[in-house]
């Protein structure tokens, strides 16, 4: 995969961005995974962390600000992000902070704040780790590679995350839609149909199966999905989520899985 320097700055005009169409402003790629995201304004240490890790066989993309970091995880959610706080936009804390609404992989802080009370605030809001400036690069190496360890451990490489919604059944970790047969239908030849959804749908559902019970704002869902500057693109969400409901839900009118919260945003419900 080509590197991503940064994400489109809100205002930059892009193709669809006005109509949602058929598919809405379509997702660049998919959804998978793609190395490690750093976050960082200081040119100099991104080149030196680039080679590194570049060495080690992972793939890197880049953001210089806050908003770029939220964008590019959006459309390329990474493995890991190494995380400066001190950003020219927004605070890294609340980088952390909107990130932890959806994204659940590992976050590793490389700041010159050293006081106790910077490294507590920011492990109190989702960050795994925290590594002061100067550092020595194989301990971020190494450290890099123990929080990978360890949330593949959690995930598990081959562990599938599934959700049933009506009559389907949705694998997040295959990226696929099929039948919830019942055992009656196991043997019947519909008992194998699939759904087909677009990059934009699967985005809008993992980010809601991944909170089920939870409600995930209107906003945040517009940035994880389109980007900064879409936060009031409200009728993006409204025609997806009809498609949605179209497809998975039994009854789309008085849907029971994928719930509506006027005003606030969107709901999945088990």
């Amino acid at each position: 995969m080509a590197e991503l320097a940064s994400a489109p700055r809100p205002g930059d005009p892009r193709p669809g961005a006005e109509d949602p169409g058929p598919e809405g402003p379509a997702l660049e790629g998919t959804v998978h995974r793609s190395g490690i995201l750093i976050v960082e304004d200081e040119a100099e240490l991104v080149r030196a962390l680039r080679i590194n890790l570049r060495a080690r066989q992972y793939e890197v993309l880049t953001a210089g600000t806050g908003q770029e970091a939220l964008a590019v995880a959006a459309r390329h959610p990474p493995d890991a992000i190494i995380l400066d706080l001190g950003l020219p936009d927004i605070d890294g804390t609340e980088v952390i902070v909107e990130l932890r609404r959806w994204y659940r992989a590992p976050i590793i802080v490389l700041s010159g704040r050293t006081s106790p009370g910077d490294k507590i605030g920011a492990l109190d809001v989702g960050a795994d780790d925290y590594v002061t400036k100067p550092f020595a690069m194989a301990e971020l190496l190494a450290r890099l590679r123990a929080v990978l360890r360890r949330d593949e451990g959690e995930s598990g490489p081959g562990q599938r995350r599934e959700a049933v919604i009506g009559r389907w059944r949705v694998d997040l970790t295959a990226h696929q839609v099929g039948r919830a047969a019942t055992e009656e239908e196991a043997a019947e030849e519909e008992a194998g149909e699939t759904l087909r959804l677009t990059p934009t749908e699967w985005r809008i559902l993992e980010i809601l199966l991944q909170r089920p019970g939870q409600l995930v704002g209107s906003a945040q869902l517009l940035t994880s999905v389109w980007g900064p500057g879409f936060q009031q693109r409200t009728n993006y969400l409204r025609f997806h989520m009809a498609r949605l409901r179209r497809k998975l839900e039994d009854n789309p009118a008085r849907p029971r899985h994928l719930l509506t919260e006027p005003g606030m945003g969107y709901r999945y419900q088990p």
